[in-house]
């Protein structure tokens, strides 16, 4: 415990500042909470709705420095990854349930004809002294 005066401001101050991180970081935890819900919810609107506003409290968070910005940047880049993967299901899923007979067939794929690996000189000088 502090005995002198300017110290124990400080611990006071520290206190109160502490507490306001908190209450920004709980924030951010939340906002990014909100949205991936919406994510596992399939509900890619409500995401897309939510992506502006999560990316603004991280934004706000990273400016007071309650963040690091590069850490803001991650966190803001794997909520956009997360959104377009799931857009990418979401507009994949319909071309899977399309029936098979209207999908034209491919021609038949000519058989495989199979290479050799190439010899590199080191392998042939060995190929060489084995025989």
């Amino acid at each position: 415990m502090p005995n002198i005066k300017s110290a124990k401001k400080r611990v006071a101050v520290i206190e109160k500042k502490t507490s306001q991180n908190k209450m920004i970081k709980s924030s951010v935890k939340t906002a990014i909470k909100k949205f991936n819900a919406a994510l596992a919810a399939g509900d890619v609107a409500a995401a897309e709705k939510l992506l502006p506003e999560t990316v603004s409290i991280i934004d706000s968070a990273a400016s007071k420095g309650i963040l690091h910005k590069n850490n803001a940047a991650n966190k803001k880049s794997a909520l956009a990854k997360n959104l377009n993967a799931a857009k990418a299901s979401v507009a994949a899923a319909p071309a899977e349930e399309a029936p098979a007979e209207v999908q034209p067939e491919a021609p038949a794929a000519a058989p495989a004809v199979e290479e050799k690996p190439k010899k590199t000189r080191a392998k042939k000088a060995k190929a060489e002294d084995a025989e």
